[in-house]
């Protein structure tokens, strides 16, 4: 049976038409046309004999990982000693009423600052030395705070809202310094495991907080009914500084020693360096940093545009859940609850469950369960997940009665999988943009997803101000 060639020619041209989405697919960078500029290879892919690439490790992840803790766990110390500084800040109830939404501002606009102008600054970084300089500027920090605590007690709350506000920005310069520079040295390692481990490292520091959280209010003993109220308000406010200490110890520790961890990763790049090169590692990153192509900010929006704007929306709308979770209470009445079901343990269980939903959403990622490949599809997800959000009016907020009158409802089925969707799609989206650039803009595109991901908890955070009121 005959067929006209012409016809069967269009229809096979209809099928055969490309994807729309073709243009936005991972690069497969041929570097045979000697780019005059220094190729920011995966700076750890040491050939060896047979000429393969040096493949995952599971010690550099978990550097990687630590390195993830250390970035948010300055900030969640903050969050948890909100007690101990509403105790030095008793004697001043203007200081008192905002000293928490002065602290927030700081550190976001200061953070979101440091990140641009950490991002323009490429041709001369060394994203090496400013994870350095974060962890020790982290490290003075929190040892001050630490001093603050049992010494200096006689400083007025004036006084010691301005020292705490210089911390904050501190912390916040550094945390910027961290994102910037961790997430610009795991890109150049090619593997996108290693900004997984960044990612999975920010859920630990949301987690073990919470958790220390609950058991420190299961621990206080049931108060005596027949002690007075300054006897109650005394011990209270020692129970504050015994936990302030502890918060501030950690938070220096944790500094310290992610310092001790990633200064072997980093003598182990100058000795690929070395060997590669037969120059001091010095001199070849002092080079790599003069040749250094400088990756403009448009040029990376232009290739990352649908991960960006997605890992923008995923924690814009993350960030209402902070506001939320401290109204959500247990539909046992207080009077019945266990103790694990009262406000002030209840809460911080809120916290728990979505931060245990995070992590297992990051985790995710390190399976065949990632859609890294699918950016459109990410943007659409990051979308969807503003739905979350009016599932919180089903739940019983101030006490005021739930549509839903199950607990399990709220704690599985809207903090649990809120929370595992930010893990997943956050995750996705970092890992995601090192595929679609060249070797040379690897560094460059951690840093600008990073900028994207702090820009997005910035405008959440002060869009978050318009849930306040719900009740």
């Amino acid at each position: 049976m005959g067929g006209d060639p012409g016809a069967i020619d269009r229809l096979r041209a209809i099928f055969d038409r490309p994807n729309r989405e073709q243009q936005y697919e991972p690069i497969e960078e041929d570097n045979s046309d000697g780019d005059e500029y220094v190729q920011r290879r995966p700076i750890l892919d040491a050939p060896d004999d047979d000429g393969e690439a040096e493949g995952f490790s599971w010690f550099e992840y978990s550097i990687f990982l630590l390195l993830g803790v250390a970035m948010l766990w300055a900030w969640n110390m903050f969050l948890a000693a909100a007690p101990y500084f509403q105790t030095r800040f008793a004697d001043n109830q203007n200081i008192l009423d905002h000293f928490q939404p002065a602290i927030t501002s700081v550190a976001c606009v200061t953070n979101l600052s440091s990140m641009f102008v950490l991002g323009q600054l490429q041709a001369k970084a060394s994203y090496q030395k400013r994870i350095l300089c974060a962890l020790v500027l982290n490290l003075v920090v929190f040892a001050l705070l630490t001093i603050s605590v049992n010494y200096f007690r006689g400083i007025s709350a004036t006084a010691y809202f301005v020292f705490t506000l210089i911390m904050v920005f501190s912390t916040s310069v550094a945390t910027g310094l961290c994102q910037n520079g961790a997430f610009a040295f795991a890109s150049s390692f090619g593997r996108p495991e290693y900004i997984q481990a960044i990612m999975t490292g920010q859920a630990v520091a949301g987690v073990l907080p919470s958790v220390a959280q609950i058991l420190a209010v299961l621990s206080v003993p049931v108060p005596d009914h027949w002690a007075d109220a300054e006897e109650e308000q005394r011990v209270a406010d020692t129970e504050n500084l015994t936990s302030a200490t502890v918060y501030f110890l950690t938070a220096t520790g944790i500094s310290m020693l992610t310092l001790i961890a990633v200064v072997p990763l980093i003598r182990k790049q100058n000795r690929i360096l070395e060997s590669n090169t037969l120059m001091p590692a010095t001199s070849v990153q002092g080079a790599e940093q003069a040749k250094r192509k400088v990756v403009g900010m448009w040029t990376l929006y232009k290739k990352l545009h649908w991960l960006a704007a997605s890992v923008f929306l995923c924690f814009l709308i993350t960030m209402f859940m902070p506001v939320f979770t401290q109204k959500v209470l247990s539909n046992i009445p207080e009077d019945e609850a266990p103790r694990l079901f009262r406000p002030s343990a209840f809460i911080p269980l809120g916290f728990l469950i979505w931060n245990l939903g995070d992590l297992g959403g990051r985790l995710m990622t390190l399976g065949p369960l990632h859609a890294r490949n699918r950016p459109v599809l990410l943007f659409i997800i990051s979308i969807l997940r503003g739905g979350f959000l009016p599932l919180y009016l089903l739940c019983n907020i101030m006490g005021k009665g739930a549509v839903i009158q199950s607990d399990a409802f709220y704690l599985i089925f809207v903090q649990f999988l809120f929370g595992l969707s930010n893990g997943w799609l956050g995750s996705c989206c970092m890992m995601a943009a090192g595929d679609y650039v060249l070797d040379s803009e690897r560094e460059a595109s951690g840093g600008f997803m990073a900028i994207n991901l702090v820009a997005g908890l910035t405008a959440g955070s002060l869009l978050s101000f318009t849930a306040a009121g719900v009740s």
